[in-house]
């Protein structure tokens, strides 16, 4: 292993990973840290993270000013034989022990050269002046992604008025942004279907006839906090996944640094549409449906309907 390049956004205090780059950096490796310290609640535990680092020999940064770093990256390079390989991982939560045993989150570990070159592009932002480059598998705010993510909401909304099949399916912390939720009841209007499971705060309003009565809203609230960004276009027929650190929202969309990453595996594909979607959607036990009119009501069944938890269902798949 020659160089190690990771974002830390939290951490906490007894974190396996910054054990792991301190020891690499003291072997002589070349680590580079890139800490957000205006992380909310997190701002002393990463000053101390950040000297610790510097400590044992890491280069340790601190973003771009005035954009919170909150993707979620690290990139790995090895050398295997006479070449030079590069090893990504992109998630959609936190590098935090503890959140990570109560927070549903997804990861993609992928050594995909093109993922590899684009990553260290941003790593290069992030580290030294300069413009980060066109990415080819990645996108990214402040740049690529709100716009990308119009044109897939409107690919699919003229997909609809052309009578074909469209569908988007989202599943977020937040959705406030103005433009996306205008996209979003277009694509309505234009005859897709709109499946949203967002956790949190929700601005668009589901079921409005002749806006938004093909939008469907729900939320689920149990064991475990969702907090995982996927995203999918059905694409006339050629679906397309991205796995994001980012919410719909002005501020991760606009004032932070975050990546979407294109899933292209087709198992993965159905993974993600089990585990997640088909999983999340059909959940009558710990759903909860946004109306019209910004109140939610807890999903109910009929007597004879089989219980559905999605947490448990994804529990029972993993054990």
């Amino acid at each position: 292993m020659l160089v190690i390049k990771q974002t830390l956004y939290r951490t906490g205090p007894d974190s396996d990973i910054v054990e792991a780059l301190v020891e690499a950096a003291e072997a002589g490796k070349e680590v580079t840290v890139v800490i957000e310290l205006k992380a909310r609640f997190e701002e002393q535990a990463n000053i101390e993270l950040a000297t610790r680092l510097q400590e044992a020999g890491a280069h340790v940064v601190y973003g771009i000013v005035g954009h919170k770093t909150h993707a979620k990256m690290i990139l790995v390079v090895r050398r295997e034989g006479k070449q030079l390989r590069r090893y990504v991982h992109l998630g959609t939560g936190n590098y935090h022990p503890r959140t990570a045993r109560l927070y549903t989150d997804y990861g993609l570990l992928t050594s995909d050269n093109t993922i590899g070159v684009d990553v260290q592009k941003i790593f290069h932002q992030l580290t030294a002046p300069g413009r980060v480059g066109k990415l080819k598998k990645l996108l990214q705010s402040p740049f690529t992604m709100h716009r990308t993510v119009l044109e897939l909401i409107n690919r699919e909304a003229a997909h609809a008025a052309a009578g074909k099949p469209a569908r988007v399916i989202a599943k977020m912390n937040s959705l406030s942004e103005v433009q996306t939720i205008d996209a979003l009841y277009g694509a309505s209007s234009a005859g897709a279907r709109v499946d949203l499971i967002v956790r949190g705060i929700c601005a668009l309003r589901p079921g409005i006839e002749g806006v938004s009565s093909n939008i469907r809203v729900r939320s689920i609230v149990g064991r475990f906090l969702e907090h995982s960004r996927v995203f999918y276009f059905h694409n006339d027929g050629h679906p397309e996944i991205y796995l994001s650190s980012a919410d719909w929202m002005g501020r991760n969309f606009f004032n932070r640094i975050e990546t979407a990453v294109l899933v292209e595996d087709k198992r993965l594909h159905q993974r993600i549409l089990k585990e997640t979607f088909n999983n999340y959607l059909a959940d009558n036990a710990r759903a909860w449906t946004l109306r019209s009119d910004g109140t939610y009501t807890r999903v109910t069944r009929s007597a004879s309907a089989r219980s559905r938890d999605a947490q448990q269902t994804l529990l029972d798949s993993l054990s």
